[in-house]
């Protein structure tokens, strides 16, 4: 993007669609139909998985800055309830993902050789370990490149505790069964993104992997939908309070009329 559509782009997120008089782009209203209202709550996945595996490709609705613009400035003044458009688009998403991690999980127990419990229960020890090194890595990284040096040093001493625990882990798991299957790569499915996550995997792959933005996208959209739940059953129940409340107005106002009317 050049510095033009740069400043382009700022001032259509600023001012909206009237900003420079544009007769045609006017046309479209946030309102319309083909305007995506997860877009406009800055949580449409098409965005948030772009460019990564997952990348969907564009959004078959509309996307512009100025239209989200417009209607931050218009929700100010009337609640447009875009926030159940948009927990049901991500409801949705989220339920084909887990879907797909279901099936992902049932390959896997089908293709892999099936441990007896006990030695499962060891490798489940050392995968969670591995994501744990990860996800910690990942933190440390970030704190870094933020300034927090501190922080970053106190995790990154977390994680060497981690390693620790996870070469105990290896070593008892390794004992406990032959040479020949120890070698062999056993898989699992990501919960979050329905990446496959190796147990011989190296702690820069699962730090890549728990850091990436594939991983990091699915985090915000779940949290989103979590949010976004919450906050149209609160504005539901505040409906249904208002609601109660009009219609308990209303018999008053019946019983007062009857009184009137009947001395």
């Amino acid at each position: 993007m050049s510095a033009q559509e740069q400043m382009r782009a700022m001032l259509d997120q600023l001012m909206g669609t009237t900003r420079d008089g544009d007769p045609g782009r006017s046309k479209v209203r946030f309102t319309d139909d083909n305007v995506c209202k997860s877009f406009l709550l800055e949580c449409c996945p098409h965005d948030m998985l772009a460019s990564t595996r997952m990348d969907l490709g564009e959004c078959p609705k509309v996307h512009d800055l100025a239209l989200r613009a417009d209607y931050k400035i218009a929700s100010e003044k009337k609640d447009y309830y875009y926030e159940i458009d948009a927990m049901e688009h991500l409801q949705t998403f989220i339920a084909d993902c887990d879907r797909r991690t279901e099936l992902a999980k049932k390959r896997l127990a089908e293709t892999q050789e099936e441990l007896s419990a006990e030695i499962q229960a060891k490798a489940d020890k050392v995968h969670d370990l591995a994501e744990e090194i990860g996800k910690k890595l990942a933190e440390a990284e970030q704190l870094g490149e933020e300034g927090n040096v501190d922080e970053s040093m106190k995790v990154m001493a977390e994680v060497e505790d981690s390693r620790k625990k996870k070469a105990e882990a290896e070593e008892e798991y390794r004992n406990s069964m032959p040479a020949s299957s120890f070698q062999q790569q056993k898989l699992r499915v990501c919960e979050v993104c329905s990446a496959y996550l190796g147990l011989h995997d190296n702690d820069r792959r699962l730090a890549d992997h728990f850091g990436g933005k594939l991983h990091i996208g699915f985090i915000k959209i779940r949290e989103k939908l979590k949010d976004l739940k919450n906050l149209v059953a609160e504005k539901r129940e505040k409906r249904e309070v208002e609601r109660a409340k009009r219609r308990e107005d209303r018999e008053k106002e019946k019983e007062k009329d009857s009184r009137t009317r009947n001395p």
